[in-house]
């Protein structure tokens, strides 16, 4: 990758407006001596509480540590969790105004960890598509800030946000406007996807929406294929996990060997991929050079605990590393 340094420098002059599902991840961490007596679960001391935004928040801190501005364009409920989330983006010095406020309760994501490890979650959402009137007001928030920005990430986390009739109103305006579209998608309208620059589907995600478990290179191919004729997108990436990445771009597949040394924990790694992805794309990257950047980044998320990110000067030293 040449200039990969220069690359990542120029993370901080963009403005990424991100619209998705926003949501509150609580953690309770601890550590567990001794198992109930009432039940056979562990019992777990809790030391510590953490929040941070989830969902597309976790997008936006992603962008807001690689040193861009994220403008985030969503709802979140008039209840406690939602106002933890706008203090959360405020302190962050994340613009709240794209921010409007619904009826139904925010998003929230409870994980309780103990030694490092996950022993449950709990969730606590409602599901239900938004309305006509909120999704209008929506697409009004998201236009007006398009003019402004330099690129765009979709994050669908099927929650209700995201619904075909606003995606039928902005992804043709950002294609109108040239600007760079990244989708992280769920199977639920996955055909109204359309037009993006690059979506990327887990490869779960891409077995669900075909039908059928990917297990072999040519199923692999005969995936990207399929996809890449249901949705108006330049290139398509397929995350696999421990066995890399799979890019599907000007008519061919091109495998990206996973990057990590240890892995721990791969809650929001998808987040880093689409930010770090969206980024080198509006740095003028080319799609494979961007997918090599993005690799690395996975790599180092996923040896990190909780829901977290990557820092340019992490990913500066890992690539470094490689090249010698």
């Amino acid at each position: 990758m040449k200039d990969a340094a220069g690359l990542i420098r120029r993370f901080s002059g963009f403005r990424i407006v991100v619209i998705g599902d926003f949501m509150l991840d609580h953690y309770l961490w601890g550590r567990v001596d001794r198992i109930s007596p009432e039940a056979p679960v562990p019992v777990v001391d809790v030391e510590r509480e953490t929040f941070s935004p989830g969902g597309a928040g976790n997008v936006v801190a992603n962008l807001q540590m690689l040193g861009a501005q994220a403008v985030p364009v969503g709802l979140v409920g008039n209840d406690p969790a939602g106002e933890r989330v706008l203090d959360l983006f405020r302190s962050q010095g994340v613009p709240v105004q794209g921010i409007l406020p619904g009826d139904r309760p925010t998003t929230q994501k409870t994980r309780i960890l103990a030694h490092q490890q996950q022993v449950v979650r709990v969730d606590r959402e409602q599901r239900e598509l938004i309305p006509p009137e909120v999704e209008a007001r929506l697409a009004r928030q998201f236009l007006d800030l398009l003019d402004s920005a330099d690129g765009v990430i979709v994050s669908d986390y099927s929650k209700g946000t995201i619904t075909p009739n606003l995606l039928a109103t902005i992804l043709p305006a950002a294609r109108e406007q040239k600007k760079i579209v990244c989708l992280d998608p769920k199977v639920r309208y996955f055909s109204s996807y359309s037009p993006v620059t690059v979506i990327t589907p887990n490869q779960a995600e891409a077995g669900s929406l075909l039908g059928y478990p990917i297990a072999t290179r040519e199923e692999l191919q005969e995936a990207g294929r399929r996809i890449q004729k249901m949705i108006d997108c330049e290139a398509l990436l397929i995350t696999r996990g421990e066995k890399g990445m799979a890019l599907f771009a000007d008519g061919k597949m091109t495998l990206v060997p996973a990057h990590a040394r240890e892995v721990y924990d791969v809650t929001g790694a998808g987040d880093t991929v689409i930010s770090v992805l969206c980024l080198a794309l509006v740095a003028g990257a080319q799609m494979l050079d961007a997918v090599k950047l993005t690799n690395i980044a996975a790599g180092i998320v996923v040896g990190k605990v909780g829901t977290a990110g990557v820092t340019p000067a992490e990913l500066l030293a890992v690539h470094r590393r490689d090249a010698e």
